[in-house]
């Protein structure tokens, strides 16, 4: 194999393997994200951001919600007011389930920075009994720091809200061959 080829191989293994970084700190991220509570890993989810990230709302009814936070501290700290306490306020959410769909992620060549698109549901309900639906497009950058892909830059734009009466149906799973109700 020329050299040149062996390197766009490389170039080309590299880009793929950034990728997949990138899919992990997304679904590490969300995964922490469903299920913040007082023992909820704060560091760990402090450490998917490079120290001078920015996370944001943006659009007319994320970006009065949630403002803008600028460095790992700020975020973390912003995200640790729906954890709860332990022994005193419950969790802002009883249930919490991010989906992510139509994913881009485009990294740039050899410069450690890449950028990622997704649309997000998520279905939700809060520790006073409500439930809602929502869908959101992020828009988030990444950057290699420390030997890491980290999140740099995080937007998140409402699309729609609505209410739900419930999620979880407490009614049997109907499987064939298996009697209900018992």
């Amino acid at each position: 194999m020329a050299q040149e080829d062996y390197a766009a191989v490389l170039a080309r293994l590299e880009k793929l393997e950034a990728e997949g970084a990138i899919r992990g700190v997304m679904a590490r991220y969300m995964e922490i994200c469903d299920t913040l509570s007082p023992t909820s890993p704060m560091e760990e989810l402090g450490a998917l951001f490079t120290r001078e990230a920015v996370w944001t709302g943006v659009g007319p009814r994320y970006a009065g919600a949630f403002g803008g936070h600028r460095g790992r501290a700020a975020i973390v700290a912003m995200l640790a007011q729906y954890q709860g306490e332990e022994g005193g306020t419950p969790p802002h959410f009883a249930m919490n389930a991010h989906f992510l769909s139509s994913e881009t992620i485009r990294v740039a060549d050899g410069a450690g920075q890449a950028q990622g698109q997704w649309m997000m549901l998520q279905t939700s309900t809060y520790a006073d009994g409500r439930s809602d639906v929502r869908s959101a497009r992020l828009n988030v950058g990444f950057a290699l720091e420390d030997g890491a892909w980290r999140i740099a830059r995080f937007e998140t734009e409402n699309l729609f809200s609505r209410p739900v009466s419930r999620w979880d149906d407490p009614a049997p799973v109907p499987v064939p061959g298996h009697r209900t109700g018992e």
